[in-house]
């Protein structure tokens, strides 16, 4: 595994060359930066990193000989960056035997070039270094581990893979390996994220034996790191195979992990198949999702959770398709924190880190687990807005409705569309507050506005109805009866009693 130093002064620069070489796919193992020549020092003295990008403008007259030194000493490569591709510059750069002088504003295609070619070259030779190494002590060497070769050969051997939740701890993962005893009858091949192992176990009870001895091996492992690690170990021999075939169907099986976790040994008997399904919610999830979310139900958001993700027994879902599936309820989430106004800065960050979580995060114990703190988070966040906020929100609608009720086309939408909330959530503060649903409310203003113009005008009860929203003045005295207990006419007439 290589490693990148990125020295520059500016901070955007130097995070722009991490996310070029990210998008591009170089596999650096680690990227280091340094803002100043002193942490350039530091981290070249610490890390010795195998290329550094240098700002040549940051090292000083009077540093220029340690740098030389230092990289020399340590067999960095160098690449120099420069703003003024002066003659200096230009000297500078030729007495540190720079690979290439790259001049500001940097060109992405050119960086692409130079840092693609120079990791080929490296990994080549460090490939070959590492096969003619294996192929001198037992044969096995990585041409047999990627490219399709004879299913005789290595019938009989078996895969070990061992895979450490972070790559950088692989170099460290390997020399642990190489130390252990009953490696030392096995071919270890260090991969840019695992250790394989290629053994050949004799004798009927050859799963046990090595069931065995990873177990051993994982926990010696813990007792002396912290870093979680997975052993899997491939038992699915029901034809010969090559020892290509036998790595893409245990690296396939390695994605098991996503389901059960690092900290232990997995035996994989048979291939590995996902089982199929519909990624997306259903509409009557969706609207579970919705009820859920409004009524602030924290416990039962986690019961679904729990049951829709951690209670999965194989053949598991493709994991891809859990993914989908986590981001579709993150919609359904996404909607509910526009509904209620959380979309200040900390929400949206949250948010930001919950979306990557469900992309990249590789256990889906702790998806799940960042998922319910997340949305518990919300959820109180709203109950808290709700407190706060209901008796103004509520009071805002009452005035609208108020000084709109004459429409007769006034509806529920509309008017919470005027105070900022959605449909259904405003209705629920209406009946939290006034024990009454939206109808009823606009129902109880227009008959109010009615009796005082009985009373105080000389209008028929047909332009009284079209003044207070009623298309029709029968139904306008219907709905007049069953609030009041009398007609129009007889509520009129009664102020002469």
């Amino acid at each position: 595994m290589k490693t990148l130093l990125i020295a520059d002064r500016d901070k955007n620069e130097r995070t722009g060359i991490r996310w070029l070489v990210h998008s591009y796919g170089i596999p650096f193992g680690q990227i280091l930066f340094a803002g100043s020549a002193e942490e350039l020092f530091s981290a070249a003295e610490k890390e010795m990193p195998h290329l550094v990008c240098v700002e040549l403008e940051m090292i000083g007259k009077h540093q220029w000989d340690e740098f030389r030194r230092l990289m020399k000493r340590n067999r960095c490569t160098v690449i120099g960056m420069t703003a003024e591709a002066t003659f200096e510059r230009v000297m500078q750069a030729i007495e540190c035997k720079v690979l290439d002088l790259w001049v500001k504003p940097l060109s992405p295609d050119r960086i692409r070039q130079t840092l693609n070619g120079w990791y080929r070259s490296n990994q080549e030779k460090d490939t070959s270094g590492r096969e003619e190494e294996a192929a001198n002590k037992d044969g096995v060497s990585y041409h047999d581990l990627f490219l399709p070769g004879d299913q005789q050969k290595y019938a009989s051997e078996r895969l070990m893979l061992i895979q450490p939740q972070h790559p950088r701890w692989v170099p460290r993962l390997y020399g642990f390996l190489q130390e252990h005893p009953f490696f030392s009858q096995t071919s270890l091949l260090p991969l840019s994220d695992m250790v394989v192992s290629v053994c050949k176990p004799a004798g009927d009870n050859a799963g046990e034996v090595l069931h065995s001895q990873a177990t051993h091996l994982l926990k010696e492992w813990n007792e002396q790191s912290r870093e979680p690690l997975l052993v899997l170990i491939d038992f699915t021999e029901k034809e010969p195979r090559s020892l290509h075939e036998k790595y893409r169907h245990a690296r396939q099986a390695l994605e098991i992990h996503f389901f059960k976790g690092y900290n232990q040994v997995i035996v994989v008997n048979e291939p590995l198949q996902w089982r199929s399904i519909d990624p997306f919610l259903s509409p009557q999830e969706q609207r579970l999702w919705v009820d859920m979310l409004q009524q602030l139900e924290k416990e039962r958001v986690k019961a679904w959770l729990y049951q829709d993700f951690l209670q999965l027994t194989p053949p598991y879902p493709d994991p891809g398709m859990l993914r989908i599936r986590l981001t579709s309820i993150l919609a359904q989430v996404r909607r509910f924190m526009k509904s209620h106004d959380l979309l200040q800065p900390h929400h949206e960050e949250k948010y930001r880190q919950m979306f990557e979580t469900i992309l990249y995060e590789p256990i889906l114990y702790r998806i799940v687990q960042n998922f319910i703190l997340f949305i518990s988070d919300l959820l109180e966040s709203a109950a808290l807005h709700q407190q706060q906020g209901m008796i103004d929100v509520v009071e805002q609608g009452i005035q609208y409705i108020e000084k709109h009720f004459a429409n007769p086309n006034l509806h529920l939408e509309e008017v919470s569309r005027h105070v900022g909330r959605s449909p259904a959530y405003f209705s629920h503060l209406l009946s939290t507050k006034y024990g009454m649903s939206f109808r009823e409310i606009l129902t109880q203003v227009r008959i109010k506005e009615a009796k005082k113009l009985l009373l105080q005008t000389g209008l028929t009860v047909q332009e009284i109805a079209y003044q207070t929203g009623f298309h029709h003045a029968n139904y306008f005295t219907k709905i007049f009866r069953i609030k009041t207990g009398m007609s129009p006419r007889a509520f009129r007439n009664q102020k002469n009693v």
